[in-house]
């Protein structure tokens, strides 16, 4: 609890029990869940907790960079807690979502940034497919 509360100090945001129950939700997960999914799976213990106050936090840690905001054209938008960079496997059957590591000798901004000279803001590398579960289906 205390990493949490030092992460939200460290980029000067206001620590509430809102915002410290949201970013340990997502930070204790690795389901890449939507706000409906934290506000559902938080309300019972946290009964003051609003779906407003969950999107407004999620816009808030997103813009200071302590979570990444998932775009799966599923029109879902699912949050992960983990930012180093690492590429995702999306099941087009069941719309699981598992985090895959990249090797750490590929540096990809980098190499955009050496031969292309565009400045990469942010890098998000989804991968389409069928997990174990669902590739017999």
């Amino acid at each position: 609890m205390e990493k949490i509360f030092q992460k939200l100090k460290s980029q000067k945001l206001k620590v509430t029990p809102q915002r410290i129950a949201i970013y340990k939700f997502l930070c204790d997960t690795n389901t890449h869940p939507t706000a409906e999914i934290i506000y559902t799976s938080l309300k019972e213990l946290n009964p003051s907790i609003s779906i407003a106050t969950v999107y407004k936090t999620l816009t808030t840690l997103k813009k200071a960079c302590l979570i990444q905001e998932l775009n799966l054209n599923d029109s879902s938008i699912r949050y992960d807690a983990n930012t180093n960079f690492h590429s995702h496997l999306i099941c087009t059957c069941c719309k699981s979502v598992c985090d895959y590591p990249l090797p750490h000798t590929i540096d990809i901004n980098n190499d955009i940034r050496n031969k292309m000279g565009f400045s990469v803001e942010y890098t998000q590398l989804y991968f389409y497919g069928k997990c174990e579960n669902c590739k017999n289906i």
